[in-house]
């Protein structure tokens, strides 16, 4: 009788190979179970808009305070030391050639298209989305899903939906609260420190900013939320492990959100661009 033993593993350039392509099989899988993870949230939360299903209202609230309005504070005091640094490093380049009050045009263009809901975003993956996915992985390991499920209750439902809904809606709000603050923080010390009048700021931010500058940030704002929130409860959902895969997946969250929401943005710019939206 023959013995069927495995192979040895490759070594090697085949050993690399054979890395990367689990690598690539890991990721696309966890790509594709994100969205349809998401399309099934987007699904329920449309069907309760349109009054066709049911969601627990309650649920989504203390999940905005715990995601959004806990967030603020943070993101508030990360948005105005952006907006200082800003006005302080772009005046002295441009006083060279006497254009110092076009601090107020960069910085008001610059903020409401990209870093208002950029920092919002990544404060909120560090605050919420990390805490997210330890939730959920911790029911996952004491078996609560599994008890859900028993009594015909839908994870998704229950868990995803509440917190997709409350990363979304609070990211939306924090990508304008960021957007003010930093502007505010912005107009503060260039008028305090740079020798640049209030009327001369205002007046040429209200001239540069355009309403599809806010729009167009308000609906980065919104995706990064969207993304945020799913990334977190999907890895929740697909923890293994126990312990340690609680603390490997919360991990993993804040990594592939921070990846996916700079992805975004790029795309999200581009696309911008192509349809001359700036």
């Amino acid at each position: 009788m023959s013995n069927t033993t495995a192979g040895p593993r490759p070594r090697g350039w085949l050993g690399l190979i054979d890395s990367l392509g689990a690598r690539v099989r890991a990721g696309l899988t966890a790509i594709g179970g994100v969205v349809f993870l998401t399309i099934d949230a987007l699904a329920i939360i449309v069907a309760w808009l349109l009054r066709r299903g049911r969601l627990g209202r309650v649920a989504v609230v203390s999940q905005i305070v715990r995601v959004g309005v806990r967030s603020i504070l943070i993101t508030s005091l990360v948005s105005g030391a952006v907006g200082l640094i800003l006005a302080l490093q772009l005046a002295p380049p441009l006083d060279e050639f006497g254009s110092k009050p076009l601090v107020a045009n960069i910085i008001s263009v610059a903020v409401l298209r990209e870093l208002g809901p950029l920092i919002g975003a990544i404060v909120l993956t560090g605050f919420a989305g990390a805490s997210i996915t330890a939730e959920i992985g911790t029911m996952v390991v004491g078996e609560e899903i599994e008890a859900l499920e028993a009594h015909a209750l839908s994870p998704i439902r229950f868990l995803v939906v509440p917190r997709v809904l409350a990363t979304l809606v609070s990211m939306t709000a924090l990508s304008v609260i960021a957007s003010a603050v930093s502007i505010a923080a912005a107009l503060g010390i260039s008028v305090a420190a740079l020798d640049i009048p209030f009327a001369t700021f205002w007046q040429n931010m209200i001239t540069q900013a355009k309403t599809i500058d806010f729009l167009t940030g308000t609906a980065k704002g919104s995706l990064f939320g969207l993304l945020i929130g799913s990334i977190a409860c999907y890895n929740g959902l697909t923890v293994t492990g126990g312990a340690a895969g609680v603390g490997k997946a919360t991990t993993g969250t804040v990594v592939q959100c921070v990846v996916a929401i700079v992805l975004a943005d790029l795309v999200f710019t581009a696309v911008f661009y192509a349809l001359k939206l700036f």
